[in-house]
């Protein structure tokens, strides 16, 4: 097969699709999410069906537990998947915003508008929801995707795809706004990836070599994080039981996400006291604990970390845990062995908790609370289309606003320049 016209072919559809998005209305936009929805919700015995024949074909290719996690739907990830596009129909539209408007001394008015960056091109492994929370955000910013998700997860995209057709459909809209790419030949993927003609973007999802490869081989930009290194760092002045719930959430929530902690960092001033309980809540859980020397003189069955192990995104449940002379170590491990992704400090103190801030520079840094809260949902955009832990356009989820550029717009009574 000529792969590289199926992409050319698909990207002039997409073009003309995204130029169709770029004018569509807030109200045909929200009716398109509402109505795909509904069609979630219609075929979620169907979705759900041909989601259990992806996990036993995985099962029988023998991928990683991590994988076949994130591949599988139940009723509630399937509420939850639903429960985003939704929410994406009901988030202020981006789209036409314009800000920052003022006089200049010519009496010319000056601004910026928010608009559709065109075609989107997402690549993705095993997570069928994100067949659902890519389209729904490029719909509600006004952009046309084209998908491409794993071999893995063919049968569950396919079907979820399917109703997203319908929604577009029933409200107008072209159905090319959101395509789906059916062939699982890897080849594929360097097609669309040195297609600047077919998108404007690629956001890839997935594991580290998938990452690293678009990144290697696009001609186009790419929006991405590379690993999620997380940590958790408890202070010497943290509240024990926050401590502790921060520290078990984090890690056992979910094993295989990226904002999930792989190293525990712990205040000498408080291991004694402290590291020994979380331990505890830890190994009952079923983790292994991994553990520098101070560590492991406090909790007998961690094993001891290598230096690998201060790198490693496990994606299962494997803690690395160092014991640190205060805030500075701490700082200090994370930039060294960190991915910028997501990483968190646990303390009753104020100026310690700033500093955290200021100068962790990580994507999202956060104070007493779980890693795993850094989604798009969570933090109210609506269903993520991924996190970034670039510096530029976007950084850290990416939500409706990622998915959008600006244009400056002056405004005039008939000025000309002198």
């Amino acid at each position: 097969m000529d792969y590289v016209r199926y992409v050319a072919d698909t990207g002039l559809a997409a073009r003309a699709a995204a130029r169709a998005m770029a004018s569509a209305s807030t109200q045909l936009k929200n009716a398109a999410l509402l109505a795909a929805a509904d069609a979630l919700e219609a075929e979620r015995a169907q979705i759900l069906a041909a989601n259990r024949l992806d996990v036993q074909r995985a099962r029988e290719r023998a991928l990683e537990p991590a994988l076949v996690d994130r591949l599988a739907l139940d009723d509630a990830r399937m509420s939850a998947m639903i429960d985003g596009v939704r929410q994406v129909g009901t988030l202020p539209d981006p789209v036409g915003t314009v800000t920052d408007l003022a006089y200049r001394p010519s009496g010319i008015r000056v601004g910026r508008m928010r608009v559709p960056i065109g075609v989107i091109g997402i690549i993705y492994e095993s997570r069928p929801n994100v067949t659902a929370d890519a389209a729904a955000l490029c719909i509600k910013s006004g952009n046309a995707v084209i998908l491409r998700g794993g071999s893995e997860a063919i049968e569950s995209n396919r079907a979820i795809a399917a109703c997203l057709a319908r929604g577009l459909d029933q409200a107008g809209l072209p159905g090319a706004a959101v395509q789906l790419i059916a062939h699982t030949d890897r080849e594929i993927v360097s097609a669309l990836v040195s297609s600047p003609q077919a998108v404007d973007v690629i956001i890839p999802r997935g594991g580290k070599g998938l990452i690293e490869r678009v990144s290697r081989d696009a001609r186009v930009p790419v929006i991405k994080h590379l690993d999620g290194v997380c940590h958790v760092y408890i202070d010497a002045s943290a509240d024990a039981a926050q401590a502790e719930a921060i520290a078990l959430n984090a890690k056992t929530h979910r094993y295989g996400t990226c904002n999930t902690m792989e190293t525990l960092l712990v205040d000498e001033a408080v291991a004694a006291g402290l590291l020994p309980r979380i331990a505890a809540s830890l190994i009952a859980a079923g983790v292994e604990l991994r553990g520098c020397q101070r560590t492991r003189a406090l909790v007998p069955q961690a094993l001891p970390a290598t230096e690998e192990d201060w790198y490693a995104e496990y994606l299962a449940p494997i803690l690395a845990v160092r014991v640190v002379d205060g805030i500075d170590a701490a700082m200090e491990h994370i930039a060294r062995y960190g991915s910028q992704h997501t990483d968190a400090i646990v303390t009753q103190h104020h100026a310690r908790a700033m500093r955290f801030l200021r100068e962790v520079d990580s994507s999202s840094v956060v104070v007493n609370a779980s890693t795993r809260f850094a989604d798009g949902f969570e933090y109210g955009l609506g269903a993520e289309i991924g996190i970034s832990t670039d510096k530029f356009h976007a950084r850290g989820p990416v939500g409706l606003e990622g998915l959008t550029s600006q244009k400056w717009v002056v405004l005039g009574e008939g000025q000309v320049r002198a």
